[in-house]
């Protein structure tokens, strides 16, 4: 395979999985009884983990190198965000750990993958 089959191969693979993970959020959110003082973190969670699918999506489907940078960026603030606040949703128990574990270690591992990819973009830019 080369190069751009392997970026598109890539591409494709983390939108559905970005897109994945916001299902999977919101299918945890909507499955829990939510007051008036726990919807905000949860509307929260849910704005920040469909970010990252969208941003994605349209990350891949970027004109340029520099504006998939730009939303590559953007994902992993939005990462960082959402393990933000499923460990916050967590820690004041509106969620359980038995309902965050997967989306808090799916979170995390994605919290790995966009920072790697925006520093090896960033390293690949310097050296040019």
């Amino acid at each position: 395979m080369d190069n751009l089959n392997n970026v598109t191969h890539f591409n494709e693979k983390m939108r559905i999985r970005t897109k994945q993970f916001a299902i999977r959020i919101y299918k945890t959110l909507n499955a829990v009884w939510l007051n008036d003082m726990s919807r905000v973190p949860a509307r929260q969670l849910l704005r920040c983990s469909s970010s990252v699918a969208a941003n994605f999506r349209s990350a891949a489907r970027g004109r340029s190198a520099a504006e998939f940078y730009s939303k590559v960026c953007i994902v992993a603030e939005e990462c960082d965000e959402s393990v933000f606040w499923i460990e916050f949703m967590t820690e004041t128990e509106i969620l359980s750990q038995d309902e965050t574990k997967e989306i808090h270690k799916e979170a995390a591992e994605l919290l790995c993958i966009f920072p790697t990819i925006k520093r090896k973009l960033r390293l690949k830019k310097e050296s040019q």
